[in-house]
């Protein structure tokens, strides 16, 4: 994924609400599950760590990409941006990832 097309991604995802919330017990596999759910519909997702998690933002995010096959777009804060491109019928079929 080239730095133009992260860029586009970080803009889209800028006007998302958070689809993925990760609380004090961290990647479970209930959030795990639910995370696969959105992003495979979405394509384009924002997970917030909640502040009560003490979990470190970035390790979290990318372990949670890690796990989705998907690629980190962003980290700021408490939130993260991942996304995971459809085989077919993608949103983004500008974005080559």
């Amino acid at each position: 994924m080239t730095s133009k097309d992260k860029r586009t991604l970080k803009a889209l995802a800028s006007q998302m609400p958070s689809v993925i919330q990760i609380g004090k017990d961290g990647l479970s596999n209930p959030v795990i599950d639910s995370a696969r759910a959105a992003i495979t519909a979405r394509e384009l997702v924002k997970a917030h760590v909640l502040n009560n998690a003490n979990l470190d933002t970035q390790e979290t995010m990318e372990d949670l990409a890690d796990m989705l096959g998907a690629e980190l777009v962003q980290v700021i804060g408490h939130y993260g941006v991942l996304f995971k491109k459809k085989k077919e019928k993608s949103h983004y079929e500008f974005i080559k990832a």
